[in-house]
């Protein structure tokens, strides 16, 4: 009685000491510094595949350390990926436009810049070489979704009201991951011609994909602060919690078919 009692504390106290760990990281692009945000269950024994998170247009902020959290407690190690350098952050559309638009219009320095992620989170310790996945939001959802079209190794990739225009040519069968696609049917950022010129792109090129389109559904529908942003920037934004929870869940059945 007394040791069944005894293995009991010790499981017990095993289970409170377990916590989602998250830190801010740096690792290199080049000669740029980049500053992150890693996270992952202590509590999960072993190696386990990685999830890159790269967030929306203000950058490296608590929403994308949020996401990198659920992933963590889904048993992923997940990075937040810094694309704009230094940890750069914006607070007004003016600013996050400009920084997106720097990294938008260089395909190559987003390309190096991804794939020092790729590179930093294959070195930790506790992931799996080889097993990595891609999440996007907005700005973000556009990056991974062109890190795919280069033909990055990512066993999948999940753009969350991403944009869908892309100038890179994409030949049939090159696409080694696995995408999904959620947009809001009402996001006037990702209108219905952009979302069937994607469909037409990725039907040639033989991907594995599918896209869903919720009804009624605006831009940023996962970002619960979606619609502070619009009322403060006069933006068309708007929180939907049930589009939030079926992509999500939807995204996490994609990585545990692709990253057992």
């Amino acid at each position: 009685m007394k040791t069944a009692l005894a293995l009991s504390l010790i499981l017990f106290s095993s289970s409170a000491l377990a916590a989602i760990v998250g830190r801010d990281v740096s690792y290199k692009a080049g000669d740029t510094t980049m500053k992150g945000f890693l996270a992952y269950d202590d509590a999960v024994r072993g190696k386990r595949p990685g999830v890159l998170v790269v967030p929306e247009w203000w950058g490296v902020n608590d929403y994308a350390r949020k996401r990198a959290r659920m992933l963590a407690e889904a048993g992923y190690v997940s990075l937040v990926v810094d694309m704009y350098g230094n940890g750069q952050t914006a607070d007004t559309p003016k600013d996050a436009g400009e920084l997106a638009g720097s990294v938008n219009k260089n395909p190559p320095l987003a390309l190096a810049r991804f794939r020092a992620a790729e590179k930093f989170l294959e070195s930790q310790p506790n992931v799996k070489k080889g097993e990595l996945a891609a999440f996007g939001y907005c700005f973000g959802g556009g990056v991974v979704l062109n890190m795919a079209r280069a033909g990055e190794p990512l066993k999948a990739v999940a753009s969350f009201h991403g944009v869908l225009a892309t100038d890179i040519a994409v030949k049939p069968g090159s696409l080694k991951a696995k995408i999904r696609v959620f947009t809001g049917e009402a996001d006037p950022v990702v209108p219905r011609e952009q979302v069937e010129a994607f469909k037409t792109e990725m039907d040639n090129a033989k991907a594995d994909y599918m896209l869903l389109s919720y009804p009624g559904v605006k831009h940023t529908f996962t970002n619960r602060e979606a619609d502070s942003y619009a009322a403060q920037f006069g933006l068309p934004l708007k929180y939907d919690p049930e589009a939030d929870r079926d992509s999500w869940t939807r995204a996490l059945e994609l990585l545990k078919a692709t990253l057992p």
